[in-house]
């Protein structure tokens, strides 16, 4: 299997902990947000003068930096909006990725590359042209598109000779409205889904009321209009054939836990195509990979599993069950007082949850990103012992290194 260019895995950053989650699972380049100014205003974002560190961390894993500046934007905002693209542009960031016309025409004015957001709807390939007529490096196209669509615009791209990427969603969230322009959550709450403030009501339960009687009616047993999460890791090898070079994993608003290990999931799927793409039994040993790959996925959050509209107009893509489907769920257990490098050993003060030897742990902290670990070895007193209980103050043994006030948590089945 050989791709057209160099597959590239997106993955998103929240904050600097899912950042460096993201990295450390082998990530080609993480996506963030600028405050104010994209569509996960929730997340915690990144402040303009954070921007040379994130350059600099993601330069030390061989990575690119995208800033998503992919909000509608007003005139009020033009000045604030060139100083994030000035700070961008200073900082060595790769690239912003927009769609209104306003940053477009900054970005270009500051020299510094585009990728268009899904929210310019791009679905046909003159439309596709026109963006990379303005220099766009990377389009990501409506994602109501089907895979044949996305290949016949690649096959365009390959036939015109274009200096432009195809990117396309490969996990997470999919929204209701067409390639996000919802405006439900403004016309009920007053936060505007295209501000990045979506209140998400598509996400709740909803009855319908007879007026003239008062009767009301479940509408069934489904929350009707929250898709399921969309999930490619089964045929990732399509969209590699497709011409996708792009995958972005959706997840802004995730834990560094759901960032980590839908990277490393996909990383190890991308890497599986492009080494073994054209080995005689590649069907029957990427299926089985790739199985195993999606009973990880399902431990972190998400909403159950979809193919989006990749192979057409999804038929039964909404999920029946509010809130996340994950099979692992996360427990504050406490904080690290103090690491020993030459020992490789971690001193944990238990603050509620206490652990057992062999329970599956998660330390994590902005420097540290996560180091995830079985407690094998458990020291009272530098006695072992078989648990810690709230209050101890006990050493485990951790090869990689984690630091002061690092959070603790366990790795525990969800119930």
């Amino acid at each position: 299997m050989t791709a057209q260019k160099k597959t590239e895995l997106i993955s998103p950053a929240g904050d600097r902990t899912s950042l460096l989650g993201a990295l450390q699972a082998g990530a080609d380049a993480v996506y963030f947000g600028a405050e104010g100014y994209n569509m996960r205003a929730a997340s915690s974002n990144f402040r303009n003068e954070d921007f040379p560190d994130i350059a600099e961390l993601c330069r030390e894993h061989d990575a690119k930096a995208y800033l998503a500046l992919n909000t509608v934007t007003y005139d009020n905002e033009a000045e604030s909006i060139l100083e994030t693209v000035q700070a961008a542009k200073a900082a060595g960031l790769d690239a912003v990725i927009c769609w209104d016309m306003s940053v477009i025409e900054t970005c270009r004015e500051i020299g510094i590359p585009i990728h268009i957001s899904t929210q310019a709807s791009v679905s046909n390939y003159r439309s596709l042209r026109f963006y990379a007529s303005l220099g766009a490096r990377m389009i990501v196209p409506a994602r109501e598109l089907s895979l044949e669509q996305i290949s016949g615009m690649a096959r365009s791209i390959r036939s015109d000779q274009l200096d432009v990427a195809i990117e396309c969603f490969a996990h997470g969230a999919m929204c209701m409205a067409v390639s996000g322009r919802c405006f439900l959550s403004q016309d009920i709450f007053g936060r505007s889904a295209n501000r990045g403030e979506c209140i998400q009501p598509c996400r709740r339960r909803y009855r319908i009321i007879d007026t003239e009687e008062g009767n009301e009616l479940e509408l069934g047993t489904d929350t009707v209009m929250s898709p399921m999460d969309l999930c490619t890791i089964g045929f990732i090898d399509k969209l590699i054939e497709a011409g996708i070079t792009g995958f972005k994993i959706e997840g802004r608003n995730r834990s560094p836990e759901y960032v980590r290990t839908t990277t490393a999931c996909y990383r190890k799927a991308i890497d599986y195509c492009v080494e073994h793409g054209d080995d005689a039994d590649f069907r029957r040993t990427f299926d089985a990979l790739t199985s195993d790959l999606k009973m990880e996925l399902e431990k972190v959050y998400n909403r159950g599993f979809s193919s989006g509209f990749y192979f057409g107009r999804p038929l039964d893509a909404w999920t029946d069950t509010y809130g996340s489907l994950a099979t692992e769920k996360k427990v504050y257990a406490g904080t690290v007082l103090k690491y020993y490098p030459r020992a490789g050993v971690a001193e944990i003060l238990v603050h509620t949850r206490g652990f057992g030897r062999g329970e599956k742990l998660s330390i994590q902290g902005s420097t540290t990103g996560l180091v995830i670990l079985s407690a094998e070895s458990i020291r009272l007193d530098d006695e072992p012992v078989d648990s810690a209980r709230k209050g101890d103050l006990v050493t485990i043994t951790c090869r990689d290194k984690v630091r002061k006030n690092d959070k603790v948590y366990v790795l525990e089945p969800a119930r």
